[in-house]
């Protein structure tokens, strides 16, 4: 095949972006467990191609062990830890970063096959060589997240982990919308507006609690005011302002689940109108399929939620809530994808059409 030659569309494209989302979406899951089992500051160095391999004998193990007690979490969190309990954590990080490897790997790989065959679709050349840049800037600032925890803290910034977490999650919905154009191929529409922009909230407010849901976890926010629907029998509970609105807002244990709690709500509220309207119209089977799928999700992530709330965040329960957010952002994002991919008279008459 002529590699200068571009097929609109490309399955074998589609399924190699969509297997690259779900690497990414592995590496969430695997980061949240690390956060969760406090791991994520026993590997202290970064080494992107030696620190692919593990330690290998007793005396590699007590080497990276004697970095890690030169930290404070080890001094003032982990003090007469043992060996045995350094290598459970440190496995937890070191396959977290392993799959961020493979995700590096899994690109350039294949993309160059495709791009030599003359399988890749020219319009979305330059979009992978973005997903690239975004993979390899994740890169960056994971090594800067934990070294926020490697001097004066005894875990990583919180803020630090929130902008981590929104970077994967930008790079994971980038690669569903790209892998869906490889699908689908071109095509030039012109979408229904109020529609694209109920869609396009959704997705943004997906997007932003799963940032105070890792503010949540950073600040170990879970772990406290575990009743529901109140907060130690109050609707809000008290806040510190020492330092200042942005202080509170990043670091503050009850304004910060308290934050998360609320946009839950919004969510679960906004999601449940704009489905029930979309339902009732005159829509294609197909984007009804999917409207009813994200409004199950989240219904379900907002169960998941008080549950692993009540439960006071075990590391089972966490993990798939943790699961089902990533699942509401990708039916978000095939959501807001589909709308923009059909024209306002696809959409027919009806209730949904006119509320809209």
């Amino acid at each position: 095949m002529n590699r200068y030659a571009s097929p609109p569309r490309s399955t074998p494209v589609a399924i190699w972006l969509f297997a690259l989302a779900a690497l990414v979406f592995l590496m969430v899951l695997l980061g949240g467990a690390t956060r969760l089992t406090h791991s994520g500051l026993s590997i202290t160095e970064w080494k992107p191609i030696k620190g692919a391999i593990p330690p290998l004998n007793t005396a590699e193990w007590t080497r990276e062990f004697q970095h890690y007690q030169q930290i404070p979490e080890y001094r003032l969190v982990n003090r007469g830890m043992s060996l045995d309990a350094f290598k459970g954590i440190y496995w937890w990080e070191w396959w977290h970063r392993l799959v961020g490897r493979l995700v590096g790997l899994a690109f350039i790989l294949p993309f160059g096959w495709f791009w030599f065959r003359g399988e890749l679709p020219k319009r979305l050349i330059w979009r992978c060589l973005v997903l690239f840049g975004l993979g390899g800037l994740q890169g960056l600032i994971g090594w800067w997240m934990v070294s926020s925890g490697l001097a004066k803290l005894t875990s990583v910034a919180p803020e630090r982990l929130a902008i981590h977490l929104g970077a994967a999650l930008i790079l994971f919905v980038a690669l569903i919308w790209t892998g869906l154009e490889a699908l689908n191929g071109p095509e030039r529409v012109r979408p229904s507006r109020r529609w694209t922009i109920a869609a396009g909230l959704v997705l943004g407010m997906a997007y932003v609690q799963c940032l105070l849901g890792a503010l949540v976890a950073g600040n170990r926010a879970g772990l406290i005011y575990n009743d529901w629907p109140l907060m130690n029998g109050r609707f809000l509970a008290p806040i510190s302002w020492q330092g200042g609105f942005f202080h509170a807002f990043l670091h503050d244990q009850a304004l910060v689940q308290f934050d998360h709690r609320m946009l839950a709500y919004a969510l679960l509220l906004f999601v449940s109108v704009y489905a029930g309207l979309f339902l009732k119209g005159r829509m294609p089977e197909g984007m009804k399929v999917g409207m009813g799928a994200l409004l199950g999700l989240v219904w379900l992530q907002a169960a998941l939620g008080i549950a692993t709330l009540m439960a006071v965040a075990p590391l089972w329960l966490a993990m798939i809530h943790q699961t089902g957010a990533v699942l509401v952002l990708t039916a978000a994002t095939a959501g807001l994808w589909s709308m923009l991919r059909f024209e306002q008279r696809s959409f027919g008459g009806g209730i949904g059409s006119r509320a809209l």
